[in-house]
């Protein structure tokens, strides 16, 4: 991996946009990063860290920090650009961390989300973009470099510091700082995966044991007394033999209850023998005692038949009598309703007679039959008068109707005569509209024609003005750029001499004792020329002709700039001068310039006539139909006027006819009227007579006919009664009985029958009789000991079922143990095996003679790789006087395997490194560092890393052991290496001349470059 080039805008102290160029730096193989103390040069190393994993180192990530810098201004955000190439791949990541910017509508600041973009160089296309997406950016250059955060921070920046602690700390601490850089999580993860396993098993098969006690205390429970002569095993769950003990612990107790079950059954079988006897002798003396107790009570049931005997009698003769008068029954309801109906008669010819004259109050049928027949005689008489009647209204409803259309018709010729008066006038009118729409429609088209180029010689003056401001501005900022281009060309010049004056002491500079000076050849240089004061080295020059370059460049862009605005301005001034005719604009032959204020009144003044000649023009087509409507209306109103003309004469002939029928009708009219005021009136008085006199005649018969019935009814009455046996009918009457009374006694008389029949067929019996005669039965004396046979018996049913229950969940549950037992057998040889492999892994076993964890055994072995690498360069950092040894033994209670001594060759012993002085702890720790990177590439699949950073330490040094360090350093270079060194040793600005130096100003940071050259001795 090499760096080509990082840009940081906004970012940490830097306000402005800086660049570092790390070609040009990386040319001379160790280049120094130095500046005063928060300067902002570790922020450097914080932007090539968050380049490519978009995160800074340790602390400064932490929450609540923010990497904007407070010296750049609001508008501009926070960006690193790094370009790289990795891989073999050359690449471009930008950054943009997640900060506040100023809202857009509004005022307030708004969250602007973190953004990442990812390109690659291609020779042929140039540079293409591959991706926005923080995820896919952060796999695919985590999969480039090969290396976490933290490995790329411990490789690439070597933090010297963290690297003495690393030599002083003891095996805990070197551990975490190994296990981060090597990722031995997953081996960690291995530990406690087999831990995990091992706790696991350990819980299942301690749970298994636990099910077997829990089975077993089952057993105990159910064995009952049996379990009392046994005690249960003594092991606890997860002690071997516990299974064992159960199982020969439950079989004991099995045979017990089978032994108790046989004795039990033994017991029940005599107690269900007497238990039988007793129940036979029980039901015999209940059979005796039923059969005394059903005598005796025959007996009662006997004695009290003949106490209600006289009131059977009594019963039947009463039903005799009634079914005898039930033979009456029909004639007396017959003679009931027939009495009923003629007094209902009676009382309906009474009220027919009511409305009749008093000459009619005594009429018989007869007369009154005759008196209706003349009155229905003169109603058919007039039906011919209704029919004239009914023709009188007709005719005047004629007459009406005739006198409502002549009034209409007036009126139709009327209005008629007041419109045609003012016909001339209308047509007139509507013919002046059309023509004055037709014309405002040709208006409207010549409008339309002008406004289009006025509102383009309105925006092309709008155009002008802006940009005759615009080239206001643009010819000052020309200015400005052509005296700072001569002023950076002079300034280049005079820097240039300035350092030609001084080249000799220059060249002096590259003298080296015993090397032949490139200019005179000699060996031996006994007077070399010094630097003076102000002396201009040759990164001076190149930074001025840099700033004279970007100058002209600016000078360049300002000319073309201005040139390309006044072409616009120019083609601006064209369009807006352009004559136009009819507007009121200037004509040919007058080209002034028009202002805005003057061109907009135009477009305002054609667009209000274009609007009023639009609406009037608008209106065409309504006065065409207009005039149209108007001129049918007149010919329709002509024609209305002449039919209601001709409609009046018809009228008056058809009127005189209908007053010549009205006379004849109105004299036949008064005939037949009579004294009522209408023929319907009269014709409903001679309906409602004939009508009267059809009821009484009708209730007349209806009484005669009733009072014949009610004396057929008498007579079959009375001789109903004879037959039945009654001297009257009222006799036969009062014996009535309805037939809930008749079905009372009937079931009265049944149940006498009943009772006594039975209580012959039970007299009748022989072993009641029998029974009778014999001692009295004693029931309770046989129920006793029925009682006490039948306890003795549940007793013992209830012994034997117990002992075949027990004996039964025995066995089921002894069943239960041995299978709990069977399925435990694999879960115990599971579980020894992964306890005897976590017990290896975790340092715990007797096998694992160091007691060393499966983790700690990776990074020994890791350690002992860095230990090697690292001793090659320590070795000619202490000119060959010191070795580093990796130590795999235990000290104390302390972790094993993670020892580092330093084998000190001038005395031949070996110490802890923790013994190194300050000064050997550094160029230790940097020789550690330096290996750990080689180590950690190889680890992360060899990715080649081209640039290396190393923080600090080398003020500890002396220049002796400085020189050897940089040879060290200066070796990678024979790798195509380039190592940058950041230090605030001020020899070290002497000694690397190739230098990017970090200036703290009052508005923020920025870097500078120095120019780069051979290292000096």
């Amino acid at each position: 991996m090499r760096l080509h080039k990082l840009t940081l805008t906004a970012f940490g102290p830097f306000g402005a946009a800086q660049e570092v160029d790390f070609d040009a730096l990386s040319s001379a193989g160790i280049f120094l990063l130095h500046g005063p103390t928060g300067a902002g040069k570790t922020s450097v190393l914080d932007a090539v860290c968050y380049g490519l994993y978009g995160a800074v180192p340790g602390a400064r990530q932490s929450p609540g920090t923010s990497l904007r810098s407070d010296h750049a201004p609001v508008d501009r955000p926070t960006e690193v650009c790094l370009e790289l190439t990795v891989g073999g791949r050359r690449l471009e990541v930008t950054r943009r961390p997640a900060q506040p910017r100023p809202k857009k509508r509004g005022g307030g600041f708004t969250t602007e989300k973190a953004q990442s973009w990812l390109r690659e160089y291609d020779p042929e296309q140039g540079w293409k973009a591959l991706s926005r997406s923080h995820q896919e950016i952060g796999e695919e250059i985590g999969g480039l470099i090969g290396m976490s955060r933290d490995q790329f921070c411990q490789v690439v920046l070597l933090p010297q510091g963290d690297f003495a602690r690393f030599l002083r700390a003891d095996a805990e601490a070197r551990g975490k700082l190994l296990g981060r850089l090597f990722d031995t999580r997953r081996f960690a993860a291995v530990e406690e995966r087999l831990a995990e396993l091992r706790r696991a098993a350990e819980a299942k098969v301690k749970a298994g044991d636990e099910q077997i006690l829990a089975l077993a205390q089952r057993i105990a429970q159910a064995a009952g007394p049996v379990a009392e002569e046994t005690a249960l095993p003594e092991e606890r769950p997860g002690e071997p033999g516990l299974a064992e003990g159960v199982l020969q612990w439950a079989a004991v107790a099995r045979s017990g209850a089978r032994e108790r079950l046989d004795i039990a059954r033994c017991v029940l079988a005599g107690a269900e023998g007497r238990s039988s006897a007793a129940r036979h002798a029980l039901e015999a003396e209940r059979e005796l005692a039923r059969l005394q107790q059903r005598y005796e009570e025959t007996l009662r049931r006997a004695a009290g038949l003949e106490d209600r005997r006289a009131e059977r009698d009594r019963c039947h003769e009463q039903l005799a009598r009634a079914r005898k008068a039930d033979l009456v029954a029909p004639a007396l309801d017959l003679r009931d309703e027939a009495e009923r109906a003629h007094r209902a008669a009676l009382g309906a010819r009474e009220r027919s007679r009511a409305g009749l004259p008093a000459e009619l109050a005594e009429a018989g049928l007869e007369q009154l039959a005759g008196r209706e027949r003349e009155l229905r005689a003169g109603l058919g008489a007039l039906d011919a008068a209704r029919r004239a009647e009914r023709r009188s209204r007709e005719i005047d409803a004629e007459r009406s109707g005739l006198e409502r259309q002549s009034r209409s018709d007036e009126e139709l010729i009327q209005e008629a005569a007041e419109w045609l008066a003012g016909w001339d006038t209308t047509h007139r009118t509507l013919r002046e509209a059309v023509e004055t729409a037709q014309d405002a429609a040709t208006r409207a088209e010549q409008l339309a024609g002008l406004l289009d180029p006025a509102r383009r010689r309105l925006e092309a003056a709008r155009r002008r003005d802006a940009l005759a401001v615009q080239e206001g501005t643009t010819a000052a900022a020309l200015t400005t750029a052509r005296e700072r281009a001569v002023d950076a060309h002079e300034k280049w010049l005079a820097l240039r001499e300035q350092r030609l004056r001084g080249i000799a002491a220059e060249l002096a500079g590259q003298l080296v004792d015993g090397v032949a000076c490139t200019v005179c050849g000699s060996a031996e240089h006994p007077a070399p020329a010094r630097a003076e004061a102000g002396h201009v080295d040759r990164a001076t020059e190149e930074a001025a002709l840099v700033a004279h370059r970007r100058a002209d460049r600016a000078r360049a862009d300002a000319e073309s700039e201005l040139g390309v605005l006044r072409e616009r301005l120019a083609a601006a001034r064209a369009e807006a001068t352009a004559p136009e005719d009819g507007t009121g604009a200037t004509g040919p032959a007058d080209r002034a310039p028009v202002s805005v204020a003057e061109l907009r009144a135009v477009v305002d003044r054609l667009t209000r006539d274009h609007t009023d000649a639009h609406r009037l023009a608008a209106g065409t087509h309504a006065a065409r139909e207009a005039l149209a409507a108007a001129e049918r209306e007149h010919l329709g109103r002509l024609d209305d006027r002449q039919r209601a003309e001709r409609r009046a004469a018809a009228r008056t002939s058809q009127r005189e006819a209908l007053d010549r029928e009205q006379g004849v009708l109105r004299g036949e009219l008064v005939k037949a009227r009579g004294a009522c005021a209408s023929v319907a009136e009269h014709a409903e008085l001679l309906a409602r007579r004939a009508g009267m006199l059809a009821d009484a005649a009708e209730a007349l018969r209806a009484e005669q006919g009733a009072a014949e019935r009610l004396k057929e009814a008498d007579g079959r009455l009375a001789d109903a009664a004879f037959r039945a046996g009654f001297d009257t009918p009222q006799a036969a009457a009062a014996k009535l009985l309805g037939d809930t009374a008749q079905r009372e006694l009937q079931h009265r008389i049944d149940a006498w029958q009943t009772e006594a029949a039975t209580v012959a067929d039970r007299l009748a019996e022989e072993d009641a009789r029998t029974a009778a005669a014999g001692p009295p039965a004693t029931p309770d004396a046989a129920q006793a000991a029925y009682d006490r046979a039948s306890k003795v018996l549940r007793d013992g049913a209830a012994a034997h079922a117990a002992a075949q229950e027990r004996s039964t969940e025995l066995d089921r549950l002894s069943r239960l143990a041995e299978s709990e037992v069977r399925a435990l057998g694999p879960l115990r040889q599971e579980h020894a095996r992964v306890a005897r492999l976590a017990g290896l892994t975790g340092g715990t076993s007797v096998d694992n003679e160091r007691k060393m964890r499966l983790e700690s055994y990776v990074l020994a072995a890791r350690l002992e790789q860095v230990a090697a690498a690292a001793s090659a360069r320590l070795q000619r950092m202490s000119s060959g006087r010191y070795t580093l040894v990796h130590s795999d033994e235990r000290s104390g209670g302390r972790r094993a395997g993670l020892g580092l001594h330093v084998v000190d060759s001038w005395t031949g012993r070996e110490r802890d490194t923790a013994t190194l002085s300050g000064g050997e702890t550094f160029f230790a720790s940097l020789a550690l560092a330096l290996g750990l990177a080689d180590v950690v590439t190889d680890e992360a699949g060899g990715v080649r890393l081209d640039t290396l950073f190393i923080d600090e330490g080398f003020g500890s040094l002396d220049d002796q052991t400085l020189d050897e360090v940089l040879d060290v350093l200066d070796s990678l270079r024979e790798r195509d290496r380039s190592v940058g060194i950041v230090s605030h040793v001020a020899d070290l600005r002497r000694r690397i001349p190739a230098q990017l130096e970090v200036v703290k100003e009052r508005h923020g940071s920025a870097v500078v470059h120095r120019s780069a050259g051979t290292l000096s001795g």
